[in-house]
C-alpha cells in the first residue's frame, strides 16, 4: 500500500507504560536511531523509585518522551505529539498532557475490566467519548506480538514482552527511522539466546509491516537531519558525559583516576560507567556506604591521584564531614552531587536543583568549596574537566551539581579536538624532596603557600623529606603543626576563603546574550533550567520582545563581573528548580532584589511556562 508521507520540522514522541513495559529500552532504541539520522533530538526518561512498581497502577507508570527536530533544539518538549500507551494507567496518567488532536495509539489488550477497575475507570475511555477529541490508533499489541511470535520456541510470556519492540517497529515505520541499529542491538544483547532474539527482531519487524500494511495509518512521516556544526557526534546522557569528561581530566592531567562511591540514584550510572575503562587507569571502589566511599577518594587524593565520589543529596548530607576534612588539609577532591527531589528520600528519580545551599554551606565551620554546575547533558563533560582543573590548582574540593534530568537525559554531543582540551599537567606539580630548599626553609613546610594560588604543596605520602602531619585538627600557617592559638586559626580560615574567593579571576566573566543591546530584563539561570529557559527566550524574542539570558557555570566564587552585570538591568529573573536558593544567594552578595520563579514538581520547567512570565515582567517593567 503507497502511504502519503508528510514533512515535519519536529516530533515529540512519549512512550508509556508499565514499569516491566520496557518503555525506556524502546525510548532509548528509538532515541539511537534518531541520532544515527542525525536529527537534533533531547530526550526525559521519567519512571518509578520502585524496581518493580504494582503493575498496571498509576505509581508503576514509566515513560520516556523524545523531541527530535530538523533544527536546533533545548528540551525535550513540553507536550506529545504522540502517545504510546501501552495500559489504562499509562493512559489515564499521560492523556492529560496529550494535546488535542494528537495520535494516541493504545494497546487495547490491556484494556480488561480488571486493568480499568485498578485506576479508577469505571468506563472504558473507548466507550464514553472521553477519546473523542484525539486521533486515536486502537492497537491489540499484545495478541498481535504474541500471533507474529507463534513459529518461535518461546513461553507466551516471553512472547507478550517483546510488545514493546513491536511498538517500536511501527513507531520506527511511522518516522521513517533506521532499524539497522536496534536489529544489532538486539543480537548483541540477546547472544546467548538465541530464540528470544530472533522472536524480538520479528517483533520489531511485525510492528513495521504492520505500520506499512494497516489503513490505521494513511500517512507516514518524514523529520529530515538537522543542520548540526560539522564533526563527529555520538547521543550521550548527562552521566555518561561526567565519567567521560573524568577519564579526559585523568589523561590531561596524567594522575590516576581513582572513585569512590556508594550507589545512589540518578548516580550510580557514573560508576557503573567508569567501571567499564580500567584500561584509561581508572580505579573504582564501591564502599559499603557514602562515608566510606569519600573516605577512600580522599586518602586516593592524598597519594597523588585524580580523587572523585559520587552521590546525591541525602548521600552528600553523609560525606559533609570528610568534605571539610578537604577542605582543611587542601587535598583536590571532585564531588559529583546528581540532584534529585528532596528532602530525605524524596522522589528518587524525579529532578530537582535544591542542593545549592547544602553545597555553599552544608558542612561545620567555615569551610568553603568551590561549586561548578552542568548546563546540558553534554556540557557534564566539560564541567568535569573544568572542576578537575580547579581542584588540582588550587587543591580543594570541588563539588559539581548535575540533576536527575540531565544525568539520565540525553541529547547530540559533538566529540571535541582533543588538542583544544585544557593541558591540566601545567596546573600543578607535586612537591619534590629538594624543592622546599629552594625557599631556605630547613625542613619541610607543608602549608607555604603558592603566592598566585595560594595552594599548598601536594606532598605524595612516603616520599623522603616530605612527611608532615594530615587529619582535620586546624593546623599552624606555613609549618602544619597542630596548633589552637586563636590568631592562626582566624588567618588559616581567611587564606582558606581568600583562595577560593581568588578563583573568580580564574574563571571567564560572564557575558549575557542581549541581541539588541536594549534589553531591560535579564533572565538569569543555572544547572539544567539551560534548556527551558533558552527555548522561552527564543519565543519571546520570537514574539517580539526584548529580553536578556545569562546561565552561571561558576556558582562559587561567582565571576568577578556579575554584580555589574546583574545591575545593568532593570528586573532580573531567576527561574529554578526550588524555592529560590541562588536568588537568596544573589540578594545578600549584591542587593538586588531579584525576580524568583519556582517549581518543585520533580519535573523541568516547561518552555511555555517561562515564556508566559518572561513576557509578564516585560511588561511590568
Amino acid at each position: 500500500m503507497t502511504k502519503q508521507v508528510q514533512q515535519l520540522d519536529r516530533v515529540i514522541i512519549r512512550f508509556a507504560g508499565d514499569s516491566g513495559d520496557g518503555m525506556q529500552l524502546t525510548g532509548d532504541r528509538f532515541t539511537q536511531e534518531t541520532a544515527a539520522f542525525g536529527n537534533d533530538l533531547s530526550t526525559l526518561p521519567n519512571f518509578p523509585a520502585e524496581i518493580r512498581a504494582p503493575a498496571g497502577t498509576l505509581p508503576g507508570v514509566s515513560s520516556f518522551q523524545l523531541h527530535f527536530a530538523d533544527h536546533d533544539i533545548l528540551t525535550p518538549g513540553d507536550a506529545p505529539d504522540v502517545l504510546v500507551a501501552m495500559n489504562p494507567a499509562a493512559l489515564k496518567a499521560n492523556l492529560p498532557d496529550l494535546p488535542r488532536g494528537r495520535d494516541l495509539i493504545v494497546n487495547t489488550d490491556e484494556f480488561t475490566k480488571r486493568n480499568l477497575t485498578k485506576v479508577g475507570y469505571e468506563v472504558s475511555p473507548f466507550e464514553d467519548g472521553s477519546l473523542a477529541e484525539f486521533r486515536v490508533h486502537a492497537i491489540p499489541l499484545t495478541s498481535m506480538t504474541v500471533k507474529a511470535l507463534d513459529e518461535f520456541e518461546i513461553t507466551r510470556k516471553e512472547a507478550e514482552r517483546a510488545k514493546n519492540m513491536f511498538a517500536l517497529g511501527l513507531l520506527s515505520w511511522l518516522y521513517d527511522r533506521p532499524s539497522d541499529g536496534t536489529r544489532k542491538f538486539l543480537e548483541a544483547k540477546f547472544a546467548d539466546k538465541p530464540e528470544i532474539m530472533k522472536a524480538n527482531i520479528a517483533a520489531f519487524q511485525a510492528g513495521w509491516n504492520y505500520g506499512e500494511t494497516t489503513e490505521s495509518f494513511s500517512v507516514r512521516y518524514e523529520v529530515k537531519p538537522a543542520t548540526l556544526a560539522p564533526g563527529t557526534y555520538r547521543n550521550i546522557t548527562g552521566n555518561a558525559a561526567l565519567a567521560y569528561g573524568l577519564i579526559a581530566a585523568s589523561q590531561l592531567s596524567g594522575l590516576p583516576l581513582f572513585l569512590g562511591s556508594y550507589p545512589i540514584t540518578p548516580a550510580s550510572d557514573i560508576l557503573h560507567e567508569l567501571s567499564k575503562h580500567k584500561r584509561f587507569g581508572v580505579r573504582t571502589f564501591q564502599a559499603e556506604d557514602e562515608i566510606a566511599g569519600v573516605g577512600a577518594a580522599l586518602g586516593a587524593a592524598f597519594g597523588g591521584s585524580l580523587a572523585v565520589t559520587t552521590t546525591s543529596g541525602p548521600g552528600m548530607i553523609l560525606k559533609a564531614e570528610t568534605v571539610g576534612l578537604a577542605v582543611s588539609v587542601e587535598l583536590p577532591l571532585i564531588v559529583c552531587d546528581i540532584q534529585r527531589a528532596g528532602p530525605s528520600t524524596g522522589m528518587p528519580t524525579k529532578t530537582e536543583q535544591a542542593d545549592l545551599l547544602l553545597a555553599m554551606f552544608g558542612r561545620n565551620g567555615e569551610s568553603p568549596v568551590p561549586i561548578v554546575a552542568s548546563a546540558t547533558p553534554s556540557d557534564c563533560f566539560a564541567v568535569a574537566i573544568e572542576a578537575a582543573r580547579i581542584a588540582v590548582k588550587y587543591r580543594t574540593p570541588v563539588i559539581i551539581l548535575s540533576d536527575g534530568y540531565l544525568a539520565n537525559g540525553s541529547e547530540p554531543w559533538r566529540l571535541p579536538d582533543v588538542t583544544g582540551l585544557p593541558d591540566l599537567a601545567s596546573e600543578f606539580s607535586f612537591a619534590t624532596p629538594n624543592g622546599w630548599r629552594e625557599s631556605g626553609d630547613t625542613e619541610f613546610q607543608p602549608f607555604r603557600r603558592d603566592p598566585a594560588t595560594l595552594a599548598r604543596p601536594w606532598a605524595v605520602p612516603g616520599t623522603p623529606g616530605l612527611e608532615h602531619r594530615i587529619g582535620g585538627i586546624e593546623k599552624a600557617d606555613v609549618t602544619g603543626t597542630i596548633s589552637y592559638d586563636a590568631d592562626n586559626h582566624d588567618a588559616m580560615v581567611r587564606l582558606r576563603q581568600a583562595k577560593v574567593d581568588g578563583i573568580a579571576a580564574d574563571i571567564p566573566l560572564i557575558a549575557p546574550d542581549d541581541p539588541d543591546g536594549n534589553a531591560r530584563v535579564l533572565v538569569l539561570g543555572w544547572g539544567s533550567t539551560f534548556g527551558s529557559i533558552g527555548a522561552a527566550i527564543r519565543q519571546v524574542r520570537h514574539n517580539g520582545g526584548s529580553v536578556a539570558q545569562a546561565h552561571l557555570r561558576h556558582l562559587n566564587p561567582f565571576p568577578s563581573n556579575l554584580g555589574d552585570v546583574l545591575r545593568r538591568y532593570d528586573k532580573v529573573l531567576v527561574p529554578e528548580i526550588n524555592l529560590g536558593q541562588l536568588a537568596l544567594l544573589l540578594r545578600g552578595r549584591y542587593l538586588i532584589d531579584v525576580i524568583s520563579y519556582n517549581r518543585v514538581r520533580g519535573l523541568p520547567f516547561q518552555a511555555a511556562e517561562l515564556t508566559s512570565v518572561i513576557q509578564d515582567v516585560i511588561d511590568h517593567v
